[in-house]
C-alpha cells in the first residue's frame, strides 16, 4: 500500500510510461490504475477469481490503462500444473490464452502478453508457440536470469533468438543488479541484432601477444568517457595490424596498434595520422564528442 503513494509521485515526475507489477492483491491494481499507471501487469497464477479480474478491467478502462498478462513458469495456476504436471510450453500458452479470453469477454483488448521462465529454451518455445497461435503484442524476457554476467548471457541467448525470429514488441532484461544495468543490457542486445542504432558501439579485440597497446584498459576508459553519447557512432580499437585496418575502414573512427608505442588513426575509413598510445583516450573521446554534437544539431534541424 505504501508503494501506491510512491507511484503517484513517480507518475508525476517520470518522463516515461510506468507499469505497475501486481501480485495477489488485486485491489492494488485498481489503486495503481487510479494513481496513473500506464499499464497494469497481472499474473494469472496468483491474481485470483474472474470477479477480481473483472474489477481490474473496469479500473483499467476508467483510467485508460493498458494491461499485461504476465505468465510465469514459477507461478502457473494449480489446475494447469495438475493437467500438464510441470511447466511446459503447452501449459504456459494455455495460461496466457485463458486470460486473454477472459479480458476479451469483458470487452478489453488493450493488452499485451508475456510468457517467462528462467530457462531461456522453455521461454523461447512457449513464446514462439503463442506467437504462432495469436497476433497479440508480446513482451519478452528471461525471468530470474541471475546476476549481471550470467543473467546477461542467458538473456542474450533467449531474447536474441526470439528477436532474430521477429518475435517481441517490448522487452526486459531481468538481472539481480541495479535496474540501470538491465536497461543498458537490453540496449546492447538490440544493438548487437541491428534493431537499434543509439550510442557508441566499440569494436575491440581480445587479449593476445600481438597487441601494440593495452586494449582492455583503453576500451574500459573510453566506454566510461562516451557512455552519455546517444549518437550512433562506431569506434574500432584493434591491437595489431592483422584485422585492425580492415575493421577501421568500416567504422566511423578507428585505431590500429603498431610498434614503438604508436598506432594509426582512421576517420571514416581513411588513414588520418599516427598517434602515440598515451593519447588514444583523449583523442578518440574528442572525435566522438564532435561527431555527436554534429549529429545532435542535424537532429534538431530535422
Amino acid at each position: 500500500e505504501e508503494s501506491i503513494g510512491v507511484l503517484r509521485r513517480l507518475v508525476r515526475a517520470a518522463k516515461v510510461p510506468l507499469v505497475a507489477d501486481i501480485h495477489f492483491h488485486y485491489r492494488l491494481a485498481i489503486a495503481a490504475a487510479a494513481a496513473g499507471a500506464a499499464c497494469l501487469r497481472i499474473n494469472p497464477g496468483n491474481i485470483g477469481s474472474h470477479e477480481r479480474v473483472r474489477e481490474i478491467v473496469a479500473a483499467a478502462k476508467t483510467a485508460g490503462a493498458a494491461m499485461r498478462i504476465g505468465v510465469n513458469a514459477g507461478s502457473l495456476e494449480p489446475m494447469l500444473l495438475t493437467k500438464y504436471r510441470r511447466p511446459c510450453p503447452e501449459a504456459l500458452v494455455a495460461s496466457a490464452k485463458r486470460h486473454m479470453a477472459l479480458l476479451e469477454d469483458h470487452d478489453f483488448r488493450n493488452y499485451k502478453v508475456s510468457i517467462k521462465a528462467s530457462d531461456p529454451f522453455l521461454t523461447f518455445a512457449a513464446t514462439e508457440k503463442l506467437a504462432q497461435e495469436t497476433d497479440c503484442p508480446l513482451h519478452i524476457g528471461i525471468t530470474e536470469a541471475g546476476s549481471s554476467y550470467p543473467g546477461l548471457v542467458k538473456s542474450a541467448i533467449g531474447l536474441g533468438r526470439l528477436l532474430w525470429a521477429g518475435i517481441g514488441d517490448t522487452l526486459r532484461v531481468s538481472l539481480s543488479a541495479p535496474p540501470q544495468e538491465e536497461v543498458k543490457a537490453g540496449f546492447e542486445i538490440l544493438k548487437a541484432l541491428g534493431l537499434r542504432r543509439r550510442g557508441v558501439t566499440i569494436i575491440s579485440c581480445p587479449s593476445c601477444a600481438r597487441q601494440g597497446f593495452d586494449v582492455i584498459a583503453i576500451v574500459q576508459e573510453l566506454e566510461r568517457r562516451v557512455a552519455h553519447i546517444r549518437a550512433p557512432i562506431t569506434l574500432s580499437l584493434i591491437g595489431c595490424v592483422v584485422n585492425g585496418p580492415g575493421e577501421a575502414r568500416q567504422a566511423d573512427f578507428g585505431f590500429t596498434g603498431g610498434g614503438a608505442g604508436r598506432g594509426r588513426v582512421y576517420i571514416d575509413g581513411r588513414l588520418d595520422r599516427s598517434l602515440p598510445n598515451e593519447k588514444i583516450v583523449e583523442h578518440f573521446a574528442a572525435l566522438v564528442e564532435r561527431k555527436a554534437a554534429a549529429w545532435s544539431r542535424a537532429q534538431r534541424h530535422d
